[in-house]
């Protein structure tokens, strides 16, 4: 069983999209502010899923980080979090009820074997979820998150956006030893998307594939408008991860949230000297090409009527 928490942008539609795709089954959804504000988030989730068809229940998590306060990668992904290039997902209802961290519990206190957390976003409901409920911790087998970076960040030059969005978040997930497995920027940028690789999908017709192609074209402009020939498959990754590990070298390493430095807060710091005590897998390599076929197959899929 796995439990997927995401701020729902587009790469983190396509990682679901992907899992759906698996036989992995999706127990719930909680969503979390991050790409987006809350309520943008819940109205990307509800378009998303009429677009898609997507049965799985879906919950409200957090608003803001542990301390407070909003980040929101705007600059990049714009005010809905889903870049276009004229398409957007359909207008639906933001149905997602408020209650991801009793749905969380719900689902740990039912399983009859620890479970698996897919994380996509800041990793506020997790935290939130630990100081709630630490009796749960042993129901969680293990937790998949795209977040941090080894060495140059995204959103400021040491930090990575889900980190930096909410360190404490982070820190508290370090500090109650959830088990923590790491897909960061680095693994994430083994992982490229070009626009060749948008060409399949263009030549489908109906209308699922041309929002599909639209949206999928506008995340690949990210990288082309910053002189970078592809872009990197983020969530997607960590996605991979979750249903093809084989195609995944991780190594046991010691990580340290940063929460002060004036330049540095919200970086990652990966220890992996041999006398540390390590609380993480750091993901160190990927199968691109397997990842890739993941993705793009997913999207296909979909696509197709």
């Amino acid at each position: 069983m796995l439990w997927i928490d995401t701020d729902m942008g587009f790469d983190d539609i396509v990682a679901i999209m992907m899992v759906a795709a698996s036989p992995r089954r999706i127990a719930g959804v909680s969503l979390v502010f991050g790409n987006a504000p809350l309520e943008q988030v819940r109205r990307n989730a509800a378009g998303a899923a009429k677009l898609l068809d997507w049965r799985f229940p879906v919950f409200a998590g957090a608003t803001t980080a542990i301390l407070g306060g909003i980040e929101t990668p705007a600059h990049v992904l714009g005010p809905t979090g889903i870049p276009t290039r004229g398409k957007a997902l359909p207008d639906a209802p933001p149905a997602a009820p408020s209650g991801a961290l009793s749905a969380l519990v719900s689902w740990l206190e039912g399983l009859e074997a620890p479970g698996e957390i897919l994380a996509l976003g800041p990793l506020t409901n997790i935290a939130i979820l630990a100081l709630a409920r630490p009796d749960l911790i042993p129901n969680i087998a293990c937790i998949t998150w795209m977040g941090g970076g080894a060495t140059r960040g995204n959103h400021t030059a040491s930090a990575e956006f889900n980190a930096y969005a909410d360190p404490e978040a982070v820190a508290i997930v370090l500090a109650n030893a959830l088990p923590l497995r790491v897909v960061d920027l680095d693994l994430c940028r083994q992982v490229l998307v070009s626009p060749d690789d948008l060409a399949p999908l263009e030549g489908l017709t109906s209308p699922r594939a041309k929002i599909l192609a639209d949206l999928l074209g506008a995340y690949i402009d990210i990288a082309l408008t910053r002189g970078r020939p592809a872009m990197a498959l983020y969530d997607p990754t960590a996605a991979a991860a979750v249903i093809d590990p084989d195609a995944f070298a991780f190594e046991p390493v010691h990580v340290t949230m940063e929460l002060a430095g004036t330049h540095t807060r919200g970086r990652t710091i990966v220890d992996q000297r041999p006398h540390v005590v390590p609380n993480a897998d750091w993901g160190m390599r990927a199968d691109a090409r397997r990842v890739r076929e993941l993705a793009l197959g997913a999207l296909m899929k979909a696509a197709r009527p």
